[in-house]
């Protein structure tokens, strides 16, 4: 079999043009190819609504983190959540975590909010202070109705 120089050619521009492709997927999702040295912290929510595995975990607007596991406790009926922080990381104990999200039709991600304490959070701990997701149909209801969900019915 013999092949044409243009052939050969080809090819090596279509292999060329694939890795540009892979590697340009590979930043702008963020996705990393090596595991990076983290550490788990847990946090347990009414809603996490909009929040999957792979979730971006911010401090300030910058990913620390993501979310790596995400289960709803039969018990109380609460969304579990396990949040994968970078390792030189360390954050005061009463830090807050909230499910947050970037706009109106962005999407959803983990914002923590530092708190003063002088101790820190270890490998293992969980958050004390969470806020759940709010939904933006139930905004739209309240907005559109009047309605208050906290006040008794009459």
């Amino acid at each position: 079999m013999a092949y044409r120089l243009w052939e050969v050619a080809l090819g090596a521009v279509v292999m060329i043009a694939a890795a540009v492709f892979v590697v340009f997927a590979l930043r702008t999702t963020g996705t990393t190819l090596s595991q990076s040295q983290a550490y788990p912290l847990h946090a347990t929510f009414r809603s996490a609504e909009g929040v999957r595995q792979g979730t971006e975990v911010r401090l300030a607007g910058v990913k620390i983190g993501t979310v790596s596991d995400l289960s709803l406790d039969p018990v109380t009926f609460r969304a579990q959540m396990t949040l994968m922080v970078d390792q030189g990381l360390e954050l005061p104990l009463d830090s807050t975590v909230q499910v947050a999200s970037e706009g109106l039709l962005g999407g959803t991600f983990i914002e923590i909010l530092p708190g003063g304490d002088l101790d820190n959070l270890a490998a293992g701990d969980s958050f004390q202070d969470t806020q759940s997701a709010v939904s933006l149909v139930t905004l739209l209801l309240r907005v559109f109705t009047g309605s208050n969900s906290q006040e008794a019915p009459q």
